[in-house]
């Protein structure tokens, strides 16, 4: 099975940029969209043998998320408790027989950190939602997660200490969560890889240059680990400032056995 993340930063100036042509290419079993910044009849997607679901923001043109899956899920669910970002779009659970699928775009804290006593709310609110879902089924997180747990997940870390992504206290958030039952699947396959990158600034060669973070990931239940196949990066696709990431599975949607 195999489980494809990426932030496309706006879906439709993506698709002008080679979306199509991905998204066959790698055909994925699920794969989950950020920031798609669109509202309902904005565009026309035409995938042949996907059902489509979308999270709109409740502003125009700003943040949502999206889900395309080659098998019909049990139920959907958009936004989860109490969380005031379900205006924003920023959250699509899917259920299948034998997993949870949940679908991120988590809140920046902003470059000036104001936004950053809500968003440790917010990684308190999915945790629990995480294990509460745990419970039932395994889960497998995605998405852009806002924030490079390690030093080894941005180019610059020291100069980056403090600063939004990766404040001491979001890290944190990010290592609690691991240590309750979950897994970032890329370091367990790669604990050591450095310049592993999923986001780069736009600012001018940057990215040629390979200065970026890894934001984006797949977590998933630890009772999964045995059923991982490969975990990794996409680099070099463009068509956002993000890059997809890819997540492989033994078994199926129906059947991680």
């Amino acid at each position: 099975m195999k489980l494809v993340s990426w932030n496309v930063n706006g879906i439709r100036a993506c698709v002008k940029k080679g979306f199509i042509d991905y998204f066959h290419e790698v055909n994925a079993d699920i794969f989950c969209l950020q920031e798609t910044k669109l509202q309902a009849g904005q565009i026309d997607l035409q995938l042949e043998g996907y059902y489509q679901y979308w999270n709109y923001a409740v502003k125009k043109g700003y943040s949502g998320t999206a889900v395309f899956t080659k098998e019909k899920p049990i139920s959907v669910k958009y936004g989860v408790g109490d969380l005031t970002e379900e205006a924003e779009g920023r959250i699509l659970t899917l259920e299948y027989d034998q997993f949870y699928l949940v679908n991120v775009y988590t809140p920046n804290a902003k470059r000036d950190l104001t936004r950053l006593p809500y968003r440790l709310e917010w990684e308190d609110e999915m945790r629990a939602y995480l294990k509460h879902l745990d419970l039932t089924k395994p889960v497998i997180m995605c998405g852009d997660l806002n924030v490079a747990h390690q030093q080894i997940d941005l180019k610059n870390a020291k100069s980056n200490k403090g600063n939004s992504g990766f404040t001491i206290e979001e890290r944190g958030k990010m290592t609690g969560l691991l240590d309750e039952g979950f897994t970032d699947t890329f370091r367990h396959f790669y604990p050591e890889k450095e310049e592993a990158f999923t986001w780069w600034s736009y600012m001018a060669t940057v990215r040629e240059r390979n200065i970026g973070w890894r934001i984006d990931y797949f977590i998933t239940s630890n009772r999964l680990c045995e059923r991982l196949v490969d975990a990794y990066i996409h680099p070099q696709i463009h068509g956002s400032d993000h890059c997809p990431i890819v997540l492989e599975l033994k078994g199926n949607v129906k059947n991680l056995s």
